[in-house]
């Protein structure tokens, strides 16, 4: 299976560089309607079979965008819900050091076992979100897909940040504070390949048809 992980388009809270968690719904801004649009003209000739997307209106909305040059539904599915981050949903990224900055030295530490305030933890995203990748895996299979072939079996999950990050990891089998070291902007799209002998990671963060 080819699965094309694309990161939800700008919004205002990501323009103002707001903590934007799993309780925010923020809709796209004008520069995440765009990159959408560009999205959905850069994956147009994918041979898309499904499309997943985050419950979140900026995940739908840049889905939705993306279905409409495959005519596809879009699914929902409540495992690509970003990160719960409790009391640290709306701060300001500059504010966030020195209100929260023992925490987050800590939970840089934890290898993702810490819960946000009123939040969830990174090993319980990644949990959840793994599951969700589970279930596309074993659709394909009930379809009798061969997994040395990607042709027909491409498919799309428009997301969130540490979702995404945390998906890499896990296929990867990187430790989950290895997330520090990656960045996903915006409309960003990355690729993995799941064959017999594993994942690889064939394409990060690519945003080149935003230029």
């Amino acid at each position: 299976m080819k699965l094309i992980l694309v990161r939800h388009g700008e919004t205002h809270w990501n323009e103002e560089r707001r903590i934007q968690g799993g309780d925010s719904d923020i809709e796209l801004n004008d520069t995440g309607l765009e990159q959408a649009r560009r999205l959905a003209a850069f994956l147009q000739n994918e041979p898309i079979i499904a499309i997943l997307s985050s419950p979140l209106r900026r995940a739908t909305a840049t889905a939705e965008v993306i279905a409409s040059r495959h005519r596809l539904p879009v699914e929902v599915d409540q495992g690509f819900r970003e990160l719960r981050v409790g009391e640290l949903e709306g701060i300001s990224v500059s504010d966030l050091g020195t209100t929260f900055s023992q925490f987050l030295m800590r939970w840089w530490q934890d290898r993702g076992a810490t819960k946000l305030p009123n939040g969830e933890s990174l090993v319980e995203l990644q949990e959840r979100a793994w599951k969700a990748v589970e279930r596309l895996l074993e659709r394909s299979r009930l379809v009798g897909v061969n997994p040395e072939h990607n042709e027909g079996t491409t498919v799309v999950v428009v997301s969130h940040y540490f979702v995404i990050l945390a998906i890499i990891l896990k296929a990867l089998n990187l430790p989950l504070d290895c997330f520090t070291k990656f960045k996903v902007d915006p409309g960003g799209v990355s690729i993995l390949e799941f064959r017999n002998y594993g994942a690889r990671l064939v394409t990060f963060n690519d945003t080149s048809y935003q230029g």
